[in-house]
């Protein structure tokens, strides 16, 4: 590492520390030559797969998309933020462990759907029914029907209702 002051090619570090979640180091560096310290952080890089869009495009995988797409769906939603950045970064951590170098935009639209179905239904439908290009009310009737069928218990108890009154505790 060279010294941001002299430009001396020799340093040592002085201290190092996890910051986060242990995904980020903070380094001390002091430089041999002036003798000036400094702070280096260091990042693992991990690469994204290009990602093949249905036109026969080729992109760089941008995560503002994906990030966009969550947040248009869950919009004005009472999904806490927290939650819908841990589904972001799941959704990037299973786009990475497929291993490709390229990844259908169709497979990445499915897994913001299954991440989307246990966050919220509503915003679940949303996208849906743009992703699934929805042609009429019976297709929107036949997804929330699928995805009532679907749902386990657990996840279902979490769920605002889709339509008031007929909730969990609604006798079936």
């Amino acid at each position: 590492m060279h010294c941001p002051f002299c430009s001396h090619n020799d340093t040592r570090v002085i201290d190092s520390r996890l910051l986060g979640e242990g995904d980020q180091i903070r380094r001390r560096r002091e430089c041999m030559e002036c003798k000036a310290r400094f702070t280096t952080y260091e990042t693992a890089e991990l690469s994204l797969p290009r990602v093949a869009k249905s036109d026969g495009r080729r992109e760089t995988f941008n995560e503002e998309k994906l990030r966009g797409g969550f947040l248009k769906a869950l919009e004005k939603r009472p999904v806490a933020m927290e939650r819908v950045e841990a589904g972001i970064n799941q959704v990037k951590r299973r786009i990475r462990e497929t291993g490709e170098r390229e990844i259908d935009s169709r497979r990445i639209g499915e897994m913001v759907m299954d991440m989307l179905r246990g966050l919220d239904q509503v915003a679940y439908v949303r996208f849906a029914s743009v992703y699934r290009s929805f042609e009429d009310v019976r297709a929107f009737l036949e997804e929330i029907e699928r995805l009532e069928n679907e749902l386990p218990p657990d996840l279902r108890e979490q769920q605002l209702d889709l339509i008031p009154g007929e909730g969990p505790t609604r006798k079936r």
